[in-house]
């Protein structure tokens, strides 16, 4: 996930110039197809440096990038005690969710990964809004799952453990995305700087030891810094200049889209042709994220 499809709430500021001139559901694409073109990639990457070696590289080229261009840290030093532990919690949710989430694609394909990412947000949804609607996309999603686990999870289930895991620090990624992003306007996205920032720290002891080999190697580097720009940098841009026009409800709605795009790009670029069990699965969480509500709309 991996983290890309929080949806912050609007930002005024961010649908300007440009913004305004390009649909925001073509954001919205753009961002659907790198959240799994750059974790495709990073598989391939595997094969040359170990999957939280990549993790890393990811998370610090994110972190990177967004520090020359936001200078998150002039921002973090206006903010509130509060504030600044949202921010940290928020860091070491994603160092922890992108290791967790590059241990499972590893082990399992690509869609399997995406699909399960997804039960935790729409379960939260059926758990704070109990209507029959969030009940049966809870189930249709859980299903789906279980198609989708039960076919594979006797060859790995070390897979499925990061998967869920991955899927659980995907709430939590939601809701302190949702605290940060409640600051308005571009003050989410230096928040979110920042908390990039402190998740290349966090990281350190988990991928630093794999990352390291690749410094004297800098086609590896330069692959690895592509990850992260497809993978982090590119979707979160293009999600809040989606954000900035699109309803709640409707970006909701157009997540439904992400555990397709997941398959498609796991057949496209890594060659995983999911059986017709898989398939159905797929199809029945993409039919639960659809059916869900969440509160805000």
């Amino acid at each position: 996930m991996d983290a890309d499809a929080t949806p912050f709430k609007p930002s005024p500021a961010a649908a300007s110039g440009l913004g305004e001139r390009v649909p925001p559901h073509a954001y919205f694409l753009v961002s659907a197809v790198f959240h799994y073109l750059g974790p495709a990639f990073a598989v391939l990457l595997f094969a040359e440096v170990a999957p939280l070696g990549v993790a890393w590289l990811r998370i610090a080229t994110a972190a990177a990038v967004f520090a020359i261009w936001r200078r998150p840290w002039r921002y973090y030093a206006t903010l509130s005690v509060e504030a600044k532990r949202t921010v940290w919690a928020l860091g070491v949710v994603l160092a922890l969710m992108n290791a967790c989430f590059y241990l499972a694609i590893a082990r399992l394909p690509l869609g399997t990964v995406g699909a399960i990412e997804f039960l935790g947000p729409i379960g939260v949804a059926a758990a704070g809004i109990r209507s029959r609607r969030n009940i049966a996309a809870l189930l249709l999603a859980g299903v789906g799952v279980y198609v989708l686990s039960d076919a594979r999870f006797a060859g790995t289930p070390a897979g499925f453990l990061f998967a869920f895991a991955n899927c659980a620090l995907f709430v939590l990624y939601v809701v302190l995305g949702h605290r940060i992003a409640a600051q308005g306007g571009t003050r989410g996205i230096d928040s979110l700087a920042a908390a990039m920032l402190v998740a290349m720290l966090a990281a350190i002891p988990i991928g630093i030891r794999d990352a390291w080999p690749t410094f004297s190697q800098p086609l590896l580097i330069a692959a690895g810094a592509g990850v992260g720009i497809c993978s982090s940098v590119i979707p979160y841009v293009c999600d809040q200049l989606a954000m900035a026009r699109l309803a709640r409800s409707t970006f909701a709605l157009l997540l439904s889209l992400l555990p397709a795009m997941a398959s498609v790009i796991g057949v496209v670029v890594l060659r995983q042709i999911p059986s017709l069990l898989e398939v159905f699965g797929v199809l029945l969480v993409i039919a639960g994220v659809f059916l869900h509500r969440s509160e805000n709309r």
